[in-house]
């Protein structure tokens, strides 16, 4: 397994108990959804996976490797190598362009003159695959919303991460341009290999994902594994 996490359980004083003694386990390159009511935990599960947030108790391990005990800097390091964002809101900073926007996850890491050059190219490539290469000298206020979450998408890409984690991302879409994200991501999974787990209320999105998972209780209940 590339990713697993063991007795996870996290409370907060307002809400009490959201996650109870969870399990789950992703293999390499597998698409995961996450369903369930808004408050049920989803967005506190990926930003436990992401290092965004911390258990009470349980463990999470990548690849063997066991994170809770990494300090500050080594759980930045972790995310700016192996996981990429994609969240409801784009995020995108107003008086950056498009493309400043999209490289900025090169400019935290530390990269070599080299695999910049490598990594912009690509960055201008999966631009043009998802169609915003025509707007790469905008600022976000003159794109629309899926053309920023696509930028979004290609910024949560540029650093080659191993898992993607999305949270609610055609939430703020209208139908045509969750379907045009979905496909984006279903290939994005598929030319690159990269792990998709995915937070979501759209019931169409989680169906396109191999393995399903519905959160109730604080428990992960699995749906269906398919061949998607």
């Amino acid at each position: 397994m590339m990713l697993r996490l063991n007795n996870i359980s996290k409370s907060f004083l307002q809400r009490g108990v959201v996650l109870n003694d969870l399990h789950l386990s992703v293999k390499e390159g597998d698409t995961v959804s996450i369903t369930g009511p808004s408050g049920s935990g989803k967005t506190t599960l990926l930003n436990i996976i992401g290092l965004l947030d911390r258990p009470d108790a349980g463990e999470v391990l990548f690849r063997d490797k066991q994170l809770l005990s990494y300090d500050q800097d080594q759980a930045a390091r972790y995310r700016s190598l192996n996981i990429g964002f994609v969240f409801q809101d784009h995020l995108l900073l107003p008086y950056l362009t498009v493309f400043e926007n999209i490289l900025l996850p090169l400019l935290a890491s530390e990269t070599s003159d080299a695999d910049y050059s490598r990594k912009t190219d690509e960055a201008r490539r999966m631009m043009e695959k998802t169609g915003i290469s025509g707007i790469a000298s905008k600022y976000p206020y003159q794109i629309s919303g899926g053309e920023a979450q696509r930028a979004t998408l290609v910024r949560a890409l540029v650093n080659q991460p191993s898992i993607l984690l999305a949270d609610e991302p055609t939430g703020s879409l209208d139908r045509r341009n969750a379907e045009i994200l979905g496909d984006l991501l279903t290939g994005m999974n598929r030319e690159y290999g990269i792990t998709l787990i995915l937070a979501t209320h759209s019931q169409d999105l989680a169906d396109r994902m191999k393995v399903r998972y519905a959160l109730s209780e604080g428990k992960l209940e699995l749906q269906a594994i398919t061949d998607n």
